[in-house]
């Protein structure tokens, strides 16, 4: 059986002497030049769960929002969602194996999940737009065809287009069609029969300016709006095509949140609502500069996920539809946001530990459960049972609210994070409220904020609970911490390891912007200290 696969793997994707890694919140991510033997061995993995779930997996080339050089891999489960937990170990232990260890560890893995290597198998590949991306994928389609897998290479693709493509094949098109047209044409026509024939309400203008990040997520947007016509008005920059365009180099939806200011190419923008995607468009941030000051003003996953809601808890009052609604946050959401939510929306918050699979887990025990990470990641999840409840009263009812209530649920990719989808949603919220961004950001005010990284030997000596708000080790950080946040008003930090590389990040708000800074810079310094700081100390942030 493992004849083949072992010859391809020493002959042509040899791990050789390189150093182990780690599959970590978003796969593996690292710098592509060490990945080929780890993209050869997905492929391998990917058709053994296939056979295990009988159902298609995904297997998605990208490193996200990290720099060009980078590169990534991720296997996506047969509903759309993370590779299952204790997968995850088996990844990381296939990568690591030494080439003479290789046909042991299979064999391993087959015995201890009780796999029936008779059966068939599907994957689903796909890639974004990183130079490295092409010979990377073809050594996860020369690991898939090692072992006889059945696989359809899907090219060019955003993350959430893969996660939707592999839940319409298992769902056997009940989701949707298969192909990235399908994608395009379920949720355009949903968003325009959610918005009617009239493009402009109130303060609201369908012109939008969009941050491609020169990346996937530009391409697509151009392919989508073929679809959507004259429904919005847009205008793309950093869309890969131009000498010196580099992917996230000073654009995106990462450096966006971070930074805390425009991306290239919309810096000289007044009073435009624009939106910015990172690297693999499953992350979107909107922002404007003001008319008058040019000051920027950010409008994060936070805002996005009061925003929706707010508009389905009314949606579903005024179409008389009762369902359990809930949010779910992490430790970064802003502490603006978390009492808007539970004060005001009266709608109940679960934090939960950094990652994207904790919060899509956790937004199921709801009806309808919608989950937006700080940095943008995020969608909205409805039970089978809701989907059922809402289809049922638009069909039964008169109701124009239960009828468009139907119609935003296909609207929205289910099934991951999804920076396109997700902005859809957003216009489709802001225009049926006949609101301006502006109008948007006065819901509530953001407590300052600052995110910064601390460089560290090894990541692993950093340990969290409670969601990842407080440190277990090295002991006595936590106590650090404790006592600087009591200096400053209104202050709050953590720190956590990053899953993806050695650093230690940290985070804190206060109420003036200075007060934010030089309360994230302490307790950076703290961190680089305790913690096995490299270099210098990261810099207070200007």
């Amino acid at each position: 059986m493992w004849a083949e696969a072992v010859k391809v793997g020493k002959e042509q994707h040899a791990k050789g002497d390189l150093k182990d890694i780690q599959y970590g919140t978003a796969g593996f991510r690292t710098d592509a030049k060490l990945l080929d033997h780890v993209m050869y061995r997905m492929g391998i993995l990917a058709v053994l769960r296939s056979k295990l779930k009988q159902a298609a997996i995904g297997v998605m080339l990208t490193a996200s929002h990290n720099q060009e050089k980078d590169n990534g891999v991720k296997l996506v489960d047969p509903k759309g969602e993370m590779l299952e937990q204790t997968w995850e170990s088996l990844a990381t232990t296939l990568a690591n194996a030494k080439d003479d260890e290789l046909e042991t560890v299979l064999e391993d893995i087959v015995k201890s999940q009780g796999i029936d290597l008779s059966l068939p198998s599907s994957v689903f590949v796909g890639r974004d737009t990183r130079q490295s991306s092409p010979a990377l994928a073809q050594a996860v389609l020369d690991g898939i065809q090692s072992v006889e897998g059945c696989v359809i290479d899907c090219g060019i693709v955003s993350t959430p287009q893969l996660h939707y493509l592999v839940v319409c094949q298992n769902t056997k098109g009940e989701y949707g069609e298969a192909s990235t047209k399908g994608y395009y044409s379920k949720i355009s026509k949903a968003f325009k029969a959610f918005r009617g024939n009239n493009p402009v309400n109130g303060k609201y203008s369908p012109k939008l300016m969009f941050d491609g990040a020169n990346g996937v997520g530009a391409q697509k947007m151009k392919e989508f709006l073929t679809f959507l016509g004259d429904s919005i008005q847009m205008e793309i920059v950093n869309d890969g095509t131009q000498p010196g365009d580099v992917l996230n180099a000073d654009c995106g939806a990462d450096f966006v949140k971070v930074q805390q200011t425009s991306p290239k190419g919309l810096k000289e923008t007044r009073g435009e609502r624009c939106v910015s995607v990172d690297g693999d468009a499953d992350r979107v941030i909107y922002f404007y500069n003001d008319k008058e000051s040019g000051q920027f003003a950010m409008l994060d996953g936070d805002r996005i996920a009061t925003l929706v809601a707010e508009f389905l808890k009314d949606m579903l009052d005024q179409a008389k539809v009762s369902l359990n609604l809930g949010i779910v946050q992490t430790a970064y959401a802003n502490g603006s946001s978390t009492n808007y939510i539970t004060q005001k929306l009266n709608v109940p918050v679960a934090c939960v530990p950094t990652g994207v699979k904790h919060l899509h887990h956790k937004a199921q025990d709801f009806d309808i459960g919608v989950y937006f990470e700080a940095n943008g990641h995020g969608t909205i999840v409805f039970s089978d049972a809701a989907q059922a409840k809402i289809r049922e009263t638009a069909a039964s009812s008169n109701s124009i609210q239960a009828q468009k209530l139907a119609h935003l649920v296909d609207v929205i990719n289910q099934t991951v994070g999804d920076a396109i989808s997700d902005m859809l949603l957003v216009e489709c919220i802001l225009h049926a409220k006949g609101w301006s961004i502006e109008d948007w950001r006065q819901a509530y005010q953001d407590l300052p904020n600052r995110q910064m990284k601390v460089r560290v030997a090894d990541r692993n000596v950093i340990s969290t609970t409670d969601a990842e708000r407080k440190v277990v080790t090295p002991k006595g950080l936590q106590d650090e911490i404790d006592a600087l946040v009591k200096k400053f008003p209104q202050g709050r930090s953590f720190v956590r390891p990053s899953g993806t590389e050695d650093v230690v990040r940290v985070y804190s708000e206060s109420d003036t912007q200075d007060n934010a800074d030089q309360l994230a810079y302490e307790v950076g310094l703290k961190v680089h200290a305790l913690a096995g700081g490299v270099g210098e100390p990261t810099p207070k942030p200007k």
